[in-house]
Order: C-alpha cells, then structure tokens, then sequence
C-alpha cells in the first residue's frame, strides 16, 4: 500500500457482500484466477479494468456475508489502493486492515463521484477529488494500524517487529 493512493473510484451501494467480492465458485482457484471475478455479478469491467491504485467506494455495510477473507485478498491482488464506505461489516473491515488493505470510514463516502480522481491520505484521514478539489473527512485510524498496513499486514507486521526485537537483542 502506498502511503497516499491516488486512483479512478469505482463506486458500489449498500450491502456488497463477500460472495460477489470473492464469488464461491472460485474460491478453490488459485488468487489470480479468483481475482478476475471479483465484483463481475455487480460490475462486470472492474477485474479487468481496476488499476493499481484506484479506489473501491461502498454504501452502507460493505463485506457483509461471510468471514472469506479471500474477498479482500481479491481486491489487493487487483491493486486497489483503498476501500473507503460509511460503514463495513465488522469481519471484512478487520480483514481489510489485517492483509494490509486501507479500509476508511467516510460518512460522506455516498457523495464521492464515480470515475473520480481521488486522492487518499490515510495519515490526515481525509480523501480528496482531484478533479473538484472536494474534500471529505474519515475517521482516522491510529498510528500502529496505518502502520501495519504500510507494512502488508499483520503478519509482516509482527515478523518486521520480530526482527527488529532479535536484533536488539543480538547486540545486547
């Protein structure tokens, strides 16, 4: 994840669920394969149009369903930046910042143009529209989750700290 993506939105409603993120006739697929169908039943061009970088804008309870955290894996293998909604189901968001992908609350995230230029700044909590120069607030997330993000999530996360704690300890 790069500290500050920048990409096209792709904007979805209400309730995108974890079966059209990661849809189950796939789910045996090795991740690349798996990643071509993500949000085909809602979205037809995104899995092949989706760039690194561009920003996936849900409704309300974005990632409900079931805890396949294969949903998130799907939209990071495709490159998104950031996943910005003004709310997610609970297992999908805690997903999203555990493999290292953004996932902002914005209230106003239903305001946020498709095929907008967003810029995202995680640090600030706050999105802006490059083509408008609009700007929308999130709620910020503590310094060691934007932290584990940058880092891929929370497995490289605690291997990157792991590491750092042997070596302290190798020069004692």
């Amino acid at each position: 994840m790069t500290a500050t993506p920048t990409g096209r939105v792709w904007k979805f409603g209400d309730n995108i669920d974890t079966d059209v993120l990661a849809p189950g006739l796939y789910m045996k697929s090795p991740l690349a394969e798996l990643a071509k169908h993500c949000l085909e039943a809602v979205e037809p061009r995104f899995a092949k149009e989706v760039r690194p970088g561009d920003i996936v804008v849900g409704g309300r309870n974005f990632g409900m369903g079931s805890s396949r955290e294969q949903a998130v894996m799907a939209l990071r293998e495709l490159g998104v930046g950031a996943v910005v909604a003004p709310g997610f189901a609970g297992i999908f968001y805690r997903n999203a910042l555990n493999l290292g992908l953004l996932a902002l609350v914005c209230a106003d995230a239903g305001q946020i143009r498709a095929d907008a230029v967003l810029s995202v700044d995680a640090a600030n909590a706050e999105l802006r529209d490059l083509d408008t120069g609009k700007r929308y607030a999130c709620e910020p997330l503590p310094a060691h989750l934007l932290q584990m993000i940058a880092d891929g999530g929370l497995l490289p996360n605690l291997e990157k700290k792991l590491k750092i704690q042997r070596s302290k300890e190798a020069q004692a």
